[in-house]
C-alpha cells in the first residue's frame, strides 16, 4: 500500500503544520494534488507513476539543471517556474516504504489551465511561451540532461510496440482493424523525422516533451501564457516532436476525447498564430531544415499518439489511465481523425509555415 498522500504531504512542511489536499488536473500518466498548507504557501504535490517513470531519480537531476540555468537570470522564465521543493529530511524527493516516489512543486498562484483555446490572440500566447522556453534552454548542452524516457517520441520504436502486441488484436471489433489498416497506410511516412536526425538534417535540442495545452498556465484572465508546467519528460529531443505536439493538442477545438469524434477538426486559424507566436520567439534559433519539417511534425506526431492508444488498448491498458474499457481506442480514434484533417490540410499548412517563417537572409545570414 502506497503511503497517504496526506502524509506525504506534511514531508514538506514546518513540523506540525496542518493541510488540506484536492485532486489538480488530469493528468493520465501521475497522481497529482495541490496542497494548501495553514501558513506555508501553497504547492503541488505528484507521486510518479513507476511503470512509466522507471529513473525517477534522471527526472529530478534534470529538474536541477534547468532551474539552476533559469534561476541564474539568464531567462525570462524565472518569474513564473516551477521549482522544485525540498522535504525536511532534504533531498529532490520523497521515497515511501513501498518505493513511491513523491515530489513537490512550486505551485503558480494567479494562474489556470484553459480547456481549449477561445481566441487566436490564446493561440499566439502558445506559441509564443513554448519558442521562450526552447530558445532559453536552447543554450544548454542538451547531453547535459539524463533521458527520462528512452524512446519517448520515437515514433518507429511505438510502431514496433504495437507490432508485438497486435497479436492481440480483437478479431469482433472491426474498429481495431480499421485502425491498424490506417496505421498500416503510413508506415512508411513513420520514421520521416528519425530518418532526418539520422541524416543530420535535423539536429537534438532541450525540448519539454509534453506541450500539451493542459501544460501551459495562462493568467487568471486568460490572456497571457506564464510557463509550461509538467516537465518530467524535459530532454534530450527534436524541438519537432514538442511543435507537433502543441499543435496536435491546440488545434483540436473538440478536445483530447470528445464524445463525437468525427466532430474533431484542425483549426487552421489557431496552427497560423502558434506559429507565428512561436517563430518569433524562437525562429532565430531554427534552420531551414527545421523549418521544412514543421508539417512533417504536425502530421506525425497525432499519428503517433494515436498508434500508442491502439497499442495501450491492445496490451490492455498497462500505460495511460483509463476509466472504462475502450477509452484508449476512443482516444485513438480522435487522433486518427485528427491526422486525416491534417492530411487534408497539407498544402494549407505548408504555406503558414512559408509565411510564418523569416526570410533565409534574416534567419540564417
Amino acid at each position: 500500500m502506497s503511503a497517504a498522500p496526506e502524509s506525504v504531504a506534511a514531508r514538506f512542511l514546518p513540523a506540525n503544520e496542518g493541510c488540506r489536499l484536492e485532486p489538480l488536473g488530469e493528468g493520465l500518466i501521475n497522481q497529482t494534488w495541490l496542497v494548501s498548507p495553514a501558513a506555508s504557501p501553497r504547492f503541488v504535490l505528484q507521486r510518479l507513476n513507476a511503470r512509466v517513470f522507471a529513473h525517477p531519480g534522471r527526472i529530478a537531476a534534470n529538474l536541477r539543471r534547468i532551474q539552476q540555468r533559469v534561476r541564474q537570470g539568464h531567462t525570462g522564465l524565472a518569474e513564473h517556474w516551477p521549482d522544485l521543493i525540498a522535504p525536511r529530511e532534504g533531498g529532490d524527493a520523497f521515497v515511501d516504504a513501498e518505493g513511491g516516489h513523491w515530489r513537490a512543486l512550486r505551485y503558480i498562484e494567479g494562474s489556470r489551465v484553459l480547456e481549449r483555446l477561445a481566441t487566436e490572440r490564446q493561440a499566439l500566447e502558445v506559441g509564443r511561451v513554448l519558442g521562450a522556453f526552447h530558445a532559453a534552454l536552447g543554450e544548454i548542452d542538451y547531453t547535459e540532461l539524463e533521458d527520462t524516457l528512452p524512446d519517448f517520441h520515437i515514433a518507429p520504436a511505438y510502431l514496433a510496440q504495437l507490432d508485438a502486441v497486435r497479436r492481440s488484436a480483437e478479431p469482433g471489433n472491426p474498429a481495431v482493424r480499421q485502425f491498424l489498416d490506417f496505421v498500416d497506410a503510413r508506415r512508411d511516412f513513420v520514421p520521416v523525422l528519425e530518418r532526418a536526425k539520422a541524416a543530420g538534417r535535423l539536429r537534438p535540442r532541450v525540448i519539454h516533451g509534453d506541450p500539451k495545452l493542459a501544460n501551459i498556465l495562462f493568467d487568471r484572465q486568460g490572456e497571457r501564457a506564464l510557463a509550461l508546467i509538467d516537465l518530467d519528460t524535459v530532454k534530450p529531443g527534436l524541438v519537432h516532436y514538442d511543435i507537433g505536439d502543441c499543435l496536435r493538442s491546440c488545434c483540436n477545438r473538440s478536445g483530447e476525447s470528445p464524445q463525437l469524434p468525427g466532430a474533431t477538426r484542425f483549426d487552421l486559424a489557431l496552427c497560423e498564430a502558434i506559429l507565428k507566436g512561436y517563430l518569433q520567439a524562437a525562429g532565430d534559433m531554427l534552420t531551414a531544415e527545421d523549418r521544412e519539417h514543421f508539417y512533417d511534425a504536425i502530421r506525425l506526431i497525432p499519428l503517433e499518439l494515436g498508434i500508442r492508444f491502439l497499442a495501450d488498448h491492445l496490451a490492455g491498458d498497462v500505460y495511460f489511465r483509463t476509466e472504462s474499457r475502450g477509452q484508449n481506442l476512443h482516444r485513438a480514434r480522435v487522433q486518427f481523425k485528427l491526422v486525416e484533417c491534417i492530411e487534408a490540410d497539407e498544402a494549407a499548412i505548408r504555406r503558414i509555415v512559408a509565411a510564418s517563417s523569416p526570410s533565409m537572409e534574416t534567419a540564417e545570414g
